[in-house]
């Protein structure tokens, strides 16, 4: 094997297990939606805060019998129900199409028939159908009651697998899925790779930011081309200012001896 792939695989592991320590695994599921219904709560969720997601899909809930109902609704009724996530104007005729194609490939609608499909047909199978990828795909697998190990990759997961050189900095989210994913022993549950991606989210939420990373309270400092990188440079930094300090302080005027006599008298 490619002894720069079993390097990789390596610092991967080590990550975990830190972003473990830290964040503290196993992590408990955050719900336990039948499939279909993680499709439409993914597909919902793209480019949009979990409150503003959760709020349109309890509302889809509400207002339809079934997903056979939203499937069947006006678009302008769909639209108008998830008026809260970014972008309603195309998430509602994508999700209506998204449901039509299930019906018309699968023949009902639902995505129970995805148990115990193996992790890349079933993501294949998802994928095939225009409006779902790899993060929805990966999202439906893992996070639904059918709780498989694919993995999805987020935006603040994707920031720090590039960070910390999991991944190159020019790959982009998508292909990434594959890369990350390679990265992880084949004989981890689902459980696992799920911890997995759940501690790269919460580390890019809570310390490796997108602007101004807490390098400096990081926990894989060491491991991290860019945090070393960035850290250095704010060294330099702070000593070009305490350097130039003494230097300023000459180049500010004094107050007169005399005008400062006549006060005190």
């Amino acid at each position: 094997m490619n002894s720069d792939l079993n390097d990789l695989k390596e610092k991967a592991l080590v990550i975990h297990e830190r972003l473990c320590a830290v964040y503290g695994c196993p992590i408990p599921y955050f719900h336990s939606l039948d499939p279909l219904s993680e499709l439409i709560s993914s597909l919902l969720s793209h480019r949009t805060r979990n409150a503003d997601s959760g709020r349109a899909f309890k509302a889809l809930r509400t207002r339809y019998a079934d997903w056979a109902a939203l499937k069947d609704a006006p678009t302008e009724e769909v639209e108008e129900t998830i008026r809260g996530v970014t972008w309603p104007e195309q998430k509602a005729p994508r999700l209506q199409a998204v449901l039509r194609a299930i019906q018309e490939r699968h023949g009902t609608l639902s995505l129970d028939f995805l148990t115990g499909m193996p992790v890349s047909e079933a993501r294949a199978w998802l994928e095939s159908i225009p409006g779902i990828g790899p993060k929805t795909s990966a999202a439906v697998l893992s996070f639904s009651n059918l709780r498989q190990a694919a993995l999805p990759v987020d935006s603040h997961h994707h920031r720090v697998a590039q960070r910390t050189g999991l991944i190159a900095q020019s790959m982009a989210v998508g292909p990434s899925h594959v890369a990350l994913a390679a990265l992880l022993p084949p004989d981890w549950d689902a459980q696992q790779v799920y911890d997995h991606h759940e501690v790269m989210m919460l580390h890019g939420q809570r310390c490796c930011f997108f602007m101004n990373p807490a390098c400096a309270r990081c926990a894989v400092l060491d491991l991290c081309p860019t945090g070393q990188g960035i850290m250095s440079k704010r060294q330099t930094d702070a000593l070009r200012e305490t350097s130039a300090a003494p230097e300023e302080r000459r180049r500010t005027p004094q107050p007169a001896r005399a005008a400062s006599r006549s006060r005190e008298g």
